[in-house]
């Protein structure tokens, strides 16, 4: 049996590339012929590791970086890239950019839904209990994720990882603990390059 393609993927959950390259990544994935196991492996990396634990007001934040007019212009673009792909991305429901270290103790699908969809405060660890509850996830498990300091160890540990290899954005994917791809790839990049790295994996098996 073939073993599973191995993606690591470096991601922040208020990064909209991140989930837009997701969505990119995931609709190459469903199409013929793609090699079959993946295993993906979501690693934490924090765009904004000064930002303070209550996070600060989006426009406030978003004019400071870039400007007002900057801020709605990409913002717009967002939109557009994100309707491409099915996202509805509600930056006009999102009141606050969070500090993301509590958040990426429970990183998975649902964080880019709620923050980027719902516009939910995911630095708040109140609301990140219900949405780990709403995802069916154990509510002892969850606490001692969001409070436990050997969570945090684990969260700043890999994010130092991905750091000493030199990550400096994201989303970041690295195929076969070798091959690295940078940004929010189209799906043909992915149809094409899967492929070819699957049978190169396959092959250094065979001749094992």
């Amino acid at each position: 049996m073939q073993p599973p393609l191995s993606i690591t993927v470096y991601s922040d959950v208020i990064c909209p590339w991140c989930y837009v390259g997701k969505r990119r990544l995931e609709a190459a994935l469903a199409e013929p012929g793609m090699p079959a196991p993946i295993h993906l492996a979501w690693r934490p990396f924090e765009l904004n590791p000064e930002m303070p634990v209550e996070g600060v007001e989006r426009k406030v934040y978003r004019a400071r970086k870039f400007g007002a007019a900057r801020s709605a212009e990409l913002d717009a673009r967002m939109l557009a890239t994100g309707r491409e792909v099915g996202i509805a991305f509600a930056f006009e429901h999102m009141e606050r950019t969070p500090n993301t270290r509590l958040a990426h103790r429970l990183i998975w699908e649902r964080l880019f839904a709620a923050y980027f969809e719902q516009g939910l405060d995911i630095g708040r660890a109140d609301v990140l209990a219900q949405i780990a509850d709403a995802a069916g996830l154990e509510p002892r498990g969850t606490s001692q994720a969001l409070a436990g300091a050997e969570s945090l160890k684990a969260v700043s540990g890999l994010e130092q990882e991905g750091y000493a290899m030199g990550i400096q954005g994201v989303p970041f994917f690295i195929l076969l603990g070798k091959y690295a791809v940078e940004g929010a790839q189209p799906p043909e990049f992915w149809r094409e390059a899967l492929p070819k790295i699957a049978a190169e994996a396959a092959h250094v098996q065979a001749t094992a």
